[in-house]
């Protein structure tokens, strides 16, 4: 027996609900992240971002309440007056309450989609790279407003969302937003891995927890999306909850990355901070070894910091020679890597 549309409507609700207080919950995390980050580092708060992670948070709230709008016609003002009942109702596709959510979730998708191939081009500086993504962001919007149109034609008690001139326009767009999600996932987290052994030798920590994170995000959007495909294409009323979910879920999957790649510079920071006394060790002996004068602020104890600090400068002076000498004309990406390996978190999110 198949999940009856109505309650499909109410567990589709309800899960909406709980993932839409989780993604407000992670809007407020994300907003306090890019704040303390940016005070941090002595720059501008990343106003880009911000009303990114704004823009998402709209349209989970105007699908949500569109959801709560359609139940709530469904069950109790249009209960007795739709011919059918509620279960017709929730059938019926050119219902306005349907078509607007519809619509509300394809403005999303675009959204959350154009976000992760810009985030794969602040990493492969290459429009070559993303070409063909935002070609399959272009053809999402054009299915994506196809299928809107599609539903809002059908005529009252005709059928439902999966007659064939519906379907072919909704399967499409499921398939494609997946396969641009799968797609720039494995993009953005292959150009990070390559990074991270590019330029492990010039730095301490490794860039695979930024590829964990980016994966992470990928396999949670493309494994509802997959969900969302699978029980479209078997007819099954399963679909509606599947589908309702995916609007937090974009915005999750957003906040997910900038927060823990957040966390992650915040607790780097921490630990420089908390070694303050050895970064005083450091900071002061290279002063005296750059302006080559015998003297520091602090007198006792010079001579062993001293001598130690001198044979590691010197050691870092000469690897950077080296590698210098060896990279010849690939000083621009490396540039790239550099900054790469300073974990640029506005470049990644």
């Amino acid at each position: 027996m198949g999940l009856p549309l109505d309650l499909a409507a109410v567990i589709s609700t309800t899960l909406e609900g709980i993932l839409y207080g989780f993604s407000i919950f992670m809007f407020g995390v994300t907003m306090f992240i890019l704040r303390e980050n940016s005070r941090r580092a002595g720059r501008e708060m990343n106003y880009k971002m911000v009303s990114l992670s704004v823009a998402l948070l709209v349209c989970s709230t105007v699908h949500m309440i569109i959801d709560f709008v359609r139940v709530s016609r469904g069950f109790i003002f249009k209960r007795d007056s739709f011919p059918g009942g509620p279960i017709a109702f929730f059938a019926q596709p050119s219902e306005w309450t349907f078509v607007a959510k519809n619509a509300v979730y394809t403005i999303q998708t675009l959204l959350g989609d154009g976000i992760l191939i810009y985030r794969c081009y602040a990493v492969w500086q290459s429009w070559l790279i993303v070409t063909f993504p935002i070609v399959l962001w272009f053809w999402i919007g054009v299915v994506g407003v196809l299928s809107v149109h599609a539903v809002s034609t059908v005529p009252i008690g005709a059928g439902t969302v999966f007659l064939a001139s519906v379907g072919r326009w909704i399967t499409a767009f499921y398939a494609s937003t997946l396969a641009t999600n799968f797609l720039v996932t494995i993009l953005l987290a292959y150009k990070i891995w390559i990074t991270n052994r590019r330029i492990s030798h010039m730095r301490q920590g490794s860039l695979l927890p930024v590829v964990r994170v980016v994966a992470d995000a990928g396999v949670l959007y493309s494994v509802t999306l997959a969900a969302a495909l699978g029980c479209f294409v078997q007819k099954s009323n399963g679909q509606y909850v599947v589908i309702d979910m995916v609007c937090p879920i974009i915005s999750i999957t957003f906040y997910m990355v900038i927060i823990r790649i957040g966390l992650a510079e915040s607790q780097r920071s921490s630990d420089f901070g908390t070694g303050s006394g050895l970064s005083a060790a450091h900071h002061q002996p290279t002063s005296v070894f750059a302006n080559g004068v015998g003297r520091t602020g602090d007198q006792r104890g010079q001579t062993v910091p001293m001598s130690r600090l001198q044979v590691h400068i010197s050691k870092v002076c000469e690897t950077d020679v080296a590698t210098l000498e060896n990279e010849g004309d690939t000083g621009s990406e490396m540039d790239r890597d550099r900054k790469m390996a300073g974990l640029e978190v506005r470049n990644v999110v």
